[in-house]
């Protein structure tokens, strides 16, 4: 067996010169995961609904030192998909790294919700990443070099909530069952499947959580009772995990929920 890795184990983790896609790329998630990988070196296509907001990304990528190319499309199609993947090839030459970091949520019990509701959360969350999967897929194996793919799971995938997520976490366990299925019918081709499962994080979403009004503390105080490690997540909290499901480091890991939540998912 060669131990060619004890000579430089950070070498594990180097994605340099990779093209990797990362959709939602505005967003909190899709934003640490384009800067993380552009940091590290790697070519980073960033896609997003938001045109103004998707080139700022692009902007920041490029200053960490990535090469970046922004595509302001969502993966809410066939079309959009193929085209999102055909733009890294075109710039970049191919595609190593897919990041599916696009969703969304509506919260609303049962009793109240809408079905166009419920199927909008499905098709964001589940229909989306199925597609861009595919998509990536298809030129990762044209290529023949193996590659990356990286869905976006939640501690909601695993665990229910009593606050109208019904929709969520139903979509949430259907990511985790396409990735699963899909880390078995890749194994064989060197494409790695897997998922990211944060908990709370900050973002601009979550930020009131961490703020010093009673409201925050009360709301904070009985999530953490559930959280070993007693702290909210912050984004740097998930780069390590993004970075490692991207690089060679991960190469015999797939069809994996990684929770990046404090030991949320433990107890």
């Amino acid at each position: 067996m060669s131990q060619d890795f004890l000579k430089d184990p950070l070498s594990l983790f180097s994605v340099k010169g990779k093209t990797a896609i990362v959709t939602g790329a505005t967003g909190a998630l899709g934003a640490v995961a384009a800067k993380t990988l552009a940091a590290a070196g790697a070519n980073v296509v960033v896609c997003a609904s938001g045109a103004d907001k998707l080139k700022q990304i692009a902007a920041e990528c490029a200053a960490l030192g990535g090469k970046a190319e922004a595509v302001a499309k969502r993966p809410s199609s066939e079309a959009n998909c193929d085209a999102i993947v055909q733009a890294a090839v075109g710039k970049f030459g191919g595609v190593d790294i897919l990041v599916v970091a696009s969703g969304q949520n509506k919260v609303s019990k049962i009793v109240d919700q809408k079905p166009e509701d419920f199927l909008d959360v499905m098709d964001a969350n589940v229909t989306q990443s199925w597609l861009m999967s595919r998509a990536a897929a298809r030129q990762m194996t044209k290529q023949g070099r193996g590659g990356k793919i990286i869905l976006t799971s939640s501690a909601r995938g695993l665990l229910g909530h009593p606050a109208g997520y019904t929709a969520y976490c139903a979509s949430k366990s259907a990511v985790d069952g396409i990735t699963k299925a899909l880390g078995c019918e890749l194994g064989a081709t060197g494409i790695t499947v897997n998922a990211l499962g944060p908990t709370v994080f900050r973002s601009p979403l979550t930020e009131w959580m961490y703020a010093d009004d009673e409201r925050a503390k009360t709301v904070r105080a009985g999530f953490l009772t559930r959280v070993p490690m007693g702290r909210l997540g912050e984004p740097d909290d998930l780069a390590g995990p993004i970075l490692f499901l991207a690089s060679k480091a991960s190469d015999f890991y797939t069809g994996h929920i990684l929770y990046a939540d404090g030991g949320y998912t433990a107890g």
